[in-house]
């Protein structure tokens, strides 16, 4: 059984903290578990990769789950995957380039689950552009499994689609990736923080140094927010960090002091 979740900085979600008793968002979640619980014993876990028999507790089966490519040792600035777990040459220029300027990289870690590859771009895809929220939620599963041992941030950001995009889309993938992952790590989730201005171009579609240039100003802080000192931006991939970087850049400026990363897939 997944563990619930108290009402830890319910104030950013829509308990009352002066309220006594459970917040509302408590009781939500507990009954949120109690109906993931009924539901797993009614219908029994299926690989959401190859449909075989689930493993207890999880939408894959044993031979998908093994297959699972961990990024276990990668850069700490971008997680591009590594032999070592040492920061990379081109992180190493970029931190160089900045500080003739009198400049601090603005994403100060990068955390990824996965490498992209099988059976992970194959879940992901679905979940982006097909609607398989059900991939997506095995996927924010994963990303809870892998992050449970980082230290914590303040609070989760999801990286916000413009709305444009929401409309055609339906739904925000970061959101629903950092939403579940925010209850099963007991964080506070501020969707109110970082706004998205401009309608961007798609990002596969653009090189890398064209990705740079069409995030510009793309994002900024919400005015009058309350700002946390620490916060984790949650993406689903990391390809070139442009979204990922203008996104912190944003926040930054804005005052927080320290931006970190926590994507579902790093691209090698």
């Amino acid at each position: 059984m997944a563990l619930p979740v108290n009402q830890t900085d319910a104030h950013w979600v829509d308990g009352n903290p002066e309220a006594p008793g459970p917040s509302v968002q408590t009781t939500r979640r507990w009954l949120h578990w109690l109906r993931v619980d009924a539901a797993r014993l009614l219908w029994p876990s299926r690989c959401q990769v190859c449909t075989a028999p689930g493993l207890e507790g999880l939408d894959l089966c044993a031979a998908c789950a093994d297959a699972l490519p961990w990024n276990h040792t990668a850069c700490p600035r971008c997680a591009l995957p590594l032999p070592a777990a040492e920061t990379c040459g081109d992180c190493l220029r970029r931190a160089t380039a900045l500080a003739r300027r009198g400049r601090v990289p603005a994403l100060d870690r990068v955390h990824a689950g996965f490498v992209y590859a099988a059976p992970v771009d194959r879940l992901l895809p679905r979940f982006k552009f097909h609607r398989d929220l059900a991939a997506g939620a095995l996927l924010s599963q994963l990303l809870a499994e892998s992050t449970a041992g980082l230290p914590r941030p303040d609070a989760l950001v999801p990286v916000p689609l413009h709305r444009a995009r929401l409309r055609r889309r339906g739904y925000d993938q970061a959101l629903e990736l950092a939403r579940p992952l925010a209850c099963a790590l007991d964080l506070p989730l501020r969707v109110d923080l970082l706004q998205r201005l401009r309608a961007t171009a798609p990002q596969s579609e653009l090189s890398a140094a064209a990705r740079r240039r069409n995030l510009r100003g793309a994002f900024a802080v919400a005015p009058h927010a309350p700002l946390p000192a620490r916060v984790a931006l949650v993406d689903d991939v990391m390809t070139t960090g442009a979204t990922l970087h203008a996104a912190a850049d944003a926040l930054k400026r804005a005052g927080v002091q320290h931006v970190e990363a926590w994507v579902c897939a790093r691209v090698p």
